[in-house]
Formats: C-alpha cells, sequence, structure tokens
C-alpha cells in the first residue's frame, strides 16, 4: 500500500507551528530570565551531586582499587552482590531495616493526620498557633541533639528517668541496651521530631477544602465529627496517598544518623541496618566495591516498591505520582 505524501501545506503549518514555540520559548526566557537563574542553581545542584554520580555505580560491577581507579579496576560482574547476599549478616540487617521501617511508616503516617485535624478544629487561633509551633520546632532540632536528648532522658547512669526510677526506690530497665527497646525509641523519637512538619502538609491541604462543602454539611445536620469525616479527610486524601506512596517507597532508606548514634553492642542485633552495614563496610573497611552494591541494592528494592505502591494505590484511590 502507498503512502499518501504530505501536503506542502501541511508541512508548511507543522514548521510554523515549530517556529511559533521556539520563539514563544525564546521570549518567556528573556522575560522571566530570573526565574530560570534561580531554577538554574537548584538544577545544578542535582546534576552535580545527584545525576553524575550515578555513573560511578559501576564500581559495584567492579574490584575497586584506588590505584587502578574506578574504570581501572577489573570487571567482576555481580560477584559483590554475592559477596552481600552470602555473608551470614544479609538477611538480619535486611529484616531489622524492613520491620523498623514499616513500624516508623505505620506509626508516623497517620499522627501529623490527627494532629492536623485537631488544630483545625481549635477555635482559638493564638492557642492553635501556639500548639502548631510547639511541634513543628523539634524538626529543626538537628538529629545529633534528639539523640543527645533521648540519652539524657534514658540513660541508666545519667538519665532523667533513672532519677524518677530512684525516687520510687526501683532499678531502671536499660532501656537503650535493650534490643527489644531499640526500635521503640527510633520510632517515637522520630515521630515526636517530625509530626509537626508533616501536620502543615495537612493543614495546607485542609485549608484549600471548598468552604461549601462545610456548609452544606452544616445544613444537613452534621456535627464536628461528621464533618471530619465526611469534608476533611476526602479533601486530605490525595495529599495522604502521596505521602503515604513516598514513605513505602523508601522503606529500605532508614535514616543513618539516629540508627548509628543509637546503636552500641547490647542493641547491636536489632540496630544494624543497611545504612550502618554499608558504612562500616565502606567507610571503615575500605571495600568501597561491596558497599556499592549493597546501596545499589537498596535502590533497586526502593524503586521496586515505589513503582508497586503508586500502582496499587491509582488503582484503589486514582491519586498517585504520576
Amino acid at each position: 500500500m502507498a503512502l499518501t505524501p504530505l501536503r506542502p501545506t501541511t508541512v508548511a503549518r507543522a514548521a510554523d507551528t515549530g517556529t511559533r514555540g521556539r520563539s514563544a520559548a525564546r521570549r518567556s526566557l528573556r522575560r522571566h530570565w530570573q526565574l530560570y537563574l534561580m531554577l538554574a542553581v537548584p538544577l545544578l545542584w542535582f546534576v552535580v551531586f545527584k545525576y553524575v554520580p550515578m555513573v560511578n555505580a559501576v564500581i559495584a560491577f567492579k574490584q575497586y582499587n584506588v590505584v587502578d581507579g574506578i574504570w581501572g579496576s577489573d570487571w567482576v560482574g555481580l560477584a559483590n552482590f554475592q559477596r552481600f547476599f552470602d555473608n551470614p549478616v544479609f538477611g538480619r540487617i535486611v529484616s531489622n531495616t524492613f520491620i523498623l521501617s514499616v513500624y516508623a511508616v505505620l506509626a508516623g503516617f497517620p499522627v501529623p493526620i490527627v494532629l492536623a485535624l485537631a488544630i483545625n478544629e481549635v477555635r482559638l487561633r493564638f492557642f492553635a498557633r501556639t500548639v502548631q509551633l510547639v511541634t513543628y520546632a523539634p524538626f529543626f532540632i538537628s538529629t545529633v541533639i534528639i539523640v543527645s536528648m533521648t540519652i539524657l532522658v534514658l540513660s541508666p547512669r545519667i538519665g532523667l528517668l533513672s532519677d524518677v526510677f530512684g525516687f520510687f526506690g526501683a532499678d531502671q530497665p536499660n532501656v537503650l541496651g535493650d534490643p527489644d527497646a531499640f526500635r521503640h525509641v527510633y520510632v517515637w523519637t522520630d515521630v515526636w521530631q517530625t509530626a509537626g512538619y508533616s501536620a502543615v502538609i495537612y493543614l495546607a491541604a485542609l485549608a484549600g477544602i471548598d468552604p461549601t462543602l462545610y456548609e452544606a454539611a452544616r445544613v444537613d445536620g452534621a456535627n464536628r465529627l461528621q464533618k471530619i469525616i465526611a469534608v476533611d479527610l476526602p479533601g486530605i486524601a490525595p495529599t495522604a496517598v502521596i505521602i503515604l506512596i513516598l514513605g513505602v517507597g523508601n522503606v529500605m532508606s532508614l535514616g543513618f544518623e539516629k540508627a548509628f548514634l543509637l546503636q552500641n553492642p547490647l542493641n547491636l542485633s536489632q540496630s544494624e541496618v543497611i545504612a550502618t552495614y554499608t558504612y562500616k563496610v565502606g567507610l571503615i573497611n575500605a571495600d568501597f566495591s561491596l558497599a556499592s552494591a549493597i546501596g545499589l541494592f537498596n535502590s533497586a528494592i526502593n524503586l521496586v516498591l515505589l513503582v508497586t505502591v503508586n500502582r496499587v494505590a491509582k488503582r484503589v484511590t486514582g491519586s498517585g505520582l504520576w
């Protein structure tokens, strides 16, 4: 079957459309060059510190040595991944990371929602702003300070809790050295630190709800709880879904700092996670190839989880990242 040639007018129209598009882009660039300049700075940061280092991920497939460099080192294929999978600690650190991350998501997801709904229902604005400030402030405290405060409270020797137990003549349990208590300490200090910040996102979503929906609910005789269920929760549902997707997508990327700072020989059986193990392998043992393989494995798991959860969320709620 012969193809019908394009008419000259069609080709000219397409070329004219492309020319107009380029002209509009140039005009926008000249008119808003300050905004594009501001955008160039973070974009350059992402390119230099995020995308360019991806090239060096090839080290995970090589037996890296400093003398030969990344590109001169011997290619070993999947040998570094096999070393990680055959390591006796593989199952323990992966399960520790997964359990701790899932616990953090389950505990940290509903608390900001409840906090935002409670603040939104407060009619005394001064009190609402005060509560918001008090709950928001811990987010700006560094992880090192948070862990130091935790130790000052829970330490069996110098902690405030030991004074309380001593006042009643009881011995304080060694919470920081208890493997079973590590996860609770990690998760709930994290919830305390981040709940106020996350609540701000939900408060912004609540502020965007159409006021006529509240009026309609009031006319129907709905009380406060019914308004929350019928208006507020559906209004923040898309935001909550996106935050949940991001949380599950990073379920294997547990924060290194807090886990490492709370870690000690007594709780090592549950506090050793992928991030702390990678640090020890890469920076202490200088096995950069194995550390890169572990990091690449971790990123691949996160990518699979992110795509899967996003697809499920779109089917169930109609909302997703893409």
